[in-house]
């Protein structure tokens, strides 16, 4: 049963399985990009925005998914793979299609990590490349 595929998902970050989890779990993880709180409203109509956006800051505490200011002025948010802490080193680039506004994780590309002077620490890295997407170069 797929339901059984989130609930151990959720289980493995220290998540308590509730419907509305698995729901947004599930939409997150079948788009096969990353989704803003409007998506997720689109696809989980039934399902209120304050619970959506509930969920996902329970997902983003838990290190279950990431969010990225792709510049748009609306986050986005990506289910973080199994071993993934949200660290600097676990980092990864991200690309914004101009075209249909849809942003992709790029997990075989690694954000660049610079050094910083000293005195600074360093906590998190954006890293937006910006074009068009493979479906929008096509047209």
């Amino acid at each position: 049963m797929e339901e059984n595929k989130y609930v151990d998902i959720l289980t493995q970050r220290d998540i308590q399985p509730t419907a509305i989890r698995i729901l947004v779990l599930q939409a997150m993880m079948q788009t096969n990009r990353t989704v803003s709180l409007l998506d997720l409203e689109n696809i989980l109509d039934t399902v209120d925005k304050s619970s959506i956006f509930r969920t996902l800051t329970l997902f983003l505490s838990n290190h279950l998914a990431h969010s990225i200011d792709d510049g748009t002025g609306s986050l986005k948010y990506a289910v973080c793979g199994e071993t993934c802490s949200c660290d600097v080193e676990d980092l990864h680039t991200h690309f914004h299609c101009e075209k249909c506004n849809k942003t992709f994780c790029l997990k075989n590309i690694p954000t660049p990590v610079v050094t910083m002077p000293k005195g600074f620490t360093l906590n998190s890295i954006n890293y937006v490349l910006k074009g068009l997407c493979p479906d929008c170069a096509k047209q």
